[in-house]
């Protein structure tokens, strides 16, 4: 089925609500989202590979007591945090404990056999009682509503010296850190889980693949994907896109149909569609952005004709930090009968994701954005695109029989998932994405705004200074230039005091450009920075401005 050409038929627009301002959802909408995982531990997806309960570890620091039901509602903190007491006592733990990496384990799990045809070549009696692995304790690192102040706690590296002077890491748009939940959860599968996945008898490899499965299910959890079959891993972002340019794209696009993207984007979203565009005869059409950064809807109407077959942009610009109006924009592409993949790099560490309300065609993003490790990400596909995408890649783990006149592939996602996968940061992934939903991705949005919008009107003040990227809808991200500096010497002269910025094109020249630039100075935000950090950055590039010398 799969080696033929198969042309995908378009599906009818599925309306959906508008997201508020930040695509963040209501206190209503709050409510109905979490009560089903908060009221009890059966309601998690799990992985088909063990029946398990993901968050067991949540409750190893105690019994339940009936006066004080930690996990059974929506509670005062409101994100399957314990209650205040137990907060404190198990801060003042982590505060007296010697060391961050002394985390208590959760007992051990049995684990049910899994579904038939689960593993290849074995038959399921042969994992009864397998993956009973402990896992890194959780609860350790969940905090009340928002308090910055013990999020840090939570990473490492933040007490590193540079230059003699504490760490002030502002380069998350290049890549966040990584919480040690994260590290314990990676370090416990190489010293209790690591074995290859999807095959073989013995118990390291029921651990493993039941690790790896359980990280793919939190990732559609995350997404609000509606079963995990619709994730697949990929290296990260860039693969992601590569992937469905070299999948769907080849099968789907042929000479005179046309691509639309914006200026906005990512190279990674751009060089992909113009060798496709090179290979098949199609045409790349790009959306223009006012002086704001801001996408002109009215010019993007324009380039949305009968025969665009593909629309690919940003969420959040990685250069400017503005919001695109996503929901709308895939809308409008729908109109025309186009596809749309989301590109949300930039995106998913500071705005609720939700594939179904935005009704995305595919949703890409790599873990390393979203305090995860490097070389892991995932593409979101809608199954009826998913199902009839021929592989890119062939290998072991995605066939399902191999002779020498044909090979059967796997359904998806493991038809696009070739060879051994990056297991262990996969795993590592699971772990971050469980962290952002204990902190809640709508108050991490509000608290990293706060800092947004001090940072702006604090940079604003030094003269000479020209903010690159106003829009209102804005995230994350302040790129600027200096008026007779380099950026290059802003950058060495900040790292002299510890803070670690990014300086150049930040792999979005076309956009730099239609501001008449080749580089900018770029800081960019996460959660665990703090006001007086940006005092701090605010106070250097003062003196740099004032020729003071950065010792």
């Amino acid at each position: 089925m799969f080696n033929e050409q198969v042309s995908v038929v378009d599906k009818s627009l599925i309306p959906g609500t508008s997201p508020n301002h930040y695509g963040l959802p209501g206190e209503a909408e709050l409510q109905k989202l979490f009560a089903p995982r908060s009221a009890s531990a059966g309601s998690y997806p799990s992985s088909k590979y063990a029946t398990s309960h993901p968050d067991d570890a949540l409750t190893a620091f105690g019994p339940k007591k009936a006066d004080t039901p930690l996990f059974t509602g929506i509670d005062t903190h409101g994100f399957e945090s314990p209650g205040e007491v137990e907060l404190k006592k198990l801060l003042n733990q982590r505060t007296l404990a010697p060391s961050t990496k002394s985390h208590d384990f959760a007992p051990a799990t049995k684990i049910d056999a899994p579904a038939a045809n689960s593993f290849y070549f074995l038959e399921e009696s042969t994992f009864l009682n397998q993956g009973k692995s402990n896992q890194p304790n959780a609860i350790d690192f969940a905090h009340p509503a928002f308090d910055v102040a013990s999020v840090r706690r939570d990473f490492p590296i933040l007490n590193e010296r540079v230059n003699g002077h504490q760490l002030v890491w502002f380069d998350n748009a290049a890549t966040t850190q990584k919480p040690q939940v994260v590290i314990d959860r990676i370090s416990y599968f190489y010293e209790h889980e690591n074995s290859n996945i999807h095959r073989a008898a013995h118990e390291l490899a029921a651990r493993s693949t039941d690790a790896y499965e359980k990280a793919r299910s939190t990732v559609a959890r995350f997404l609000n994907a509606s079963s995990s079959d619709e994730i697949v891993f990929v290296r990260g972002t860039t693969e992601a896109i590569n992937l469905v340019a070299k999948s769907w794209g080849k099968q789907n696009i042929s000479e005179g149909d046309e691509i639309v993207i914006t200026w906005l984007e990512h190279h990674a979203n751009i060089v992909p569609w113009q060798q496709l565009c090179s290979e098949t005869g199609a045409v790349l059409r790009v959306a223009p952005v006012d002086n704001d950064g801001q996408v002109l809807l009215d010019e993007y109407q324009k380039l949305l004709t009968s025969k665009t077959k593909l629309v690919s942009f940003t969420q959040v610009s990685n250069a400017l930090g503005t919001v695109t109006p996503a929901q709308q924009m895939i809308e409008m592409a729908h109109r025309v009968g186009a596809k749309v993949l989301l590109d949300g790099a930039q995106s998913v560490s500071h705005l609720r994701a939700d594939v179904q309300t935005l009704n995305c065609d595919w949703f890409v993003f790599s873990g390393h954005k979203i305090f995860g490790p490097t070389g892991i990400g995932a593409v979101y596909g809608k199954p009826e695109l998913l199902e009839y995408m021929p592989p890119w890649q062939g290998g072991g783990n995605m066939i399902a029989d191999v002779t020498f006149e044909k090979t059967i592939y796997q359904p998806a996602p493991a038809r696009f998932e070739a060879g051994t996968g990056n297991i262990a940061d996969a795993v590592g992934l699971g772990a971050a994405l469980e962290y952002v939903e204990r902190l809640g991705i709508d108050n991490i949005a509000r608290y990293e705004h706060d800092l947004l919008v001090y940072a702006m009107e604090k940079l604003n003040s030094i003269s000479g200074l020209r903010l690159i990227g106003t829009a209102p809808d804005k995230t994350s991200v302040l790129s600027f230039v200096l008026a007779g500096h380099s950026n290059q010497d802003i950058g060495v002269a900040l790292n002299k005091v510890g803070i670690a910025v990014r300086t150049g094109h930040h792999c979005a020249q076309p956009i730099l450009r239609r501001f008449g630039l080749e580089s900018t100075v770029r800081p960019s935000l996460a959660f665990y920075n703090t006001h007086a950090e940006i005092d701090h950055l605010v106070s250097t590039v003062r003196q740099i401005k004032n020729g003071n010398a950065i010792i």
